[in-house]
């Protein structure tokens, strides 16, 4: 017999809190990685390129010195190096606390919001998709962004290998004691604009569903073969709506780990904004963009699934 509002509820808290626990842990080295690239303090390396001058008898020129920003791979190479392994798990704890809450809030938001709007526009349609993705994202943002503002302090704390760094409610406290309340809540304007990279990726990842539902598998001697199709269908979906949006929307990740540095000159997101496309152009807003997709795409794929899994197997259980 299937369970009443309250019991779906319960359903969509749990299932949204086991597949982002699960996604957390597997992509939190890539994460580490990702802050580190978005930083303002990134190391540059300079690569000198020969100019040649045209005019000259020998064709030869002076050397022109350019900065470069180091790769994915360079940022691990210097983790490992100087810091230990152990600092690409930096901001787990904090992450593990907050994933699991902030999915299970998000999924439950937007399952209630998707009941409301469905009652309100064209039942699961593109709009409604849109509007339960966007309240449920700014509800989740909003009292979440604490916890993420001392993840991300501690993913951008570096120490040496062998020194101790902080742990999350020492990096709470330290925020507190030199900021104040107003300190937990740096980025938020950034999280709501990253509001957009959410609709866009809800709205491409129901419409794959619904096709996904409309193709007619042959049927099987048991369902297990259905089953699979099915899943691996849902992570399919989920990483081709996440890389879409992921790439329209980078750039307010870029913005919102430059407001949540310590002591920096970024104070606003439209200030901020304008000083990074000044002082190093247009494409800093994409540095850390390959570590994001293969951080980010794993880890929607395996957070819907298992949501989705999760969701039909209770479900299943209970009818």
């Amino acid at each position: 017999m299937a369970g009443g509002p309250q019991e779906n509820t319960l359903l969509h808290l749990f299932a949204g809190g086991c597949g982002g626990t699960i996604g957390a842990i597997f992509t939190c080295p890539l994460e580490v990685i990702k802050t580190r690239l978005q930083s303002s303090k990134l190391a540059f390396r300079t690569v000198y390129y020969p100019q040649v001058q045209l005019g000259t008898i020998s064709g030869e020129g002076m050397v022109r010195p350019t900065s470069v920003s180091p790769g994915l791979f360079s940022v691990l190479k210097s983790i490992l190096e100087k810091e230990g392994p152990r600092s690409l798990f930096r901001g787990l704890g904090p992450n593990l606390v907050g994933v699991a809450p902030s999915r299970a809030v998000y999924f439950a938001c937007y399952s209630k919001a998707k009941e409301q709007f469905n009652s309100m526009f064209v039942p699961n349609s593109n709009i409604v998709h849109v509007c339960s993705a966007g309240s449920a994202a700014f509800i989740t943002n909003s009292l979440m962004n604490p916890i993420w503002m001392v993840k991300t302090r501690m993913q951008l704390e570096r120490k040496v290998r062998g020194s101790k760094p902080m742990n999350a409610l020492q990096c709470a406290r330290y925020v507190y004691q030199t900021e104040g309340i107003r300190g937990f809540y740096r980025g938020l304007t950034a999280s709501y604009a990253g509001i957009s990279e959410t609709i866009i990726c809800f709205a491409i990842y129901e419409s794959l569903k619904k096709h996904l539902k409309e193709v007619h598998l042959p049927p099987s001697s048991n369902g297990t073969e259905r089953n699979s199709t099915s899943f691996f269908g849902l992570m399919v979906a989920a990483a081709v709506s996440k890389g879409c949006a992921s790439c329209i929307a980078y750039p307010h990740e870029v913005i919102r780990t430059r407001l949540r540095e310590e002591g920096t000159k970024y104070k606003t997101f439209i200030q901020t904004a304008r000083l990074v496309a000044q002082e190093e152009g247009y494409l800093a807003f994409y540095r850390g963009l390959f570590a994001q997709l293969i951080r980010q795409i794993p880890n929607t794929a395996i957070v819907l699934s298992t949501y989705e899994l999760i969701v039909y197997l209770l479900e299943d259980h209970a009818k």
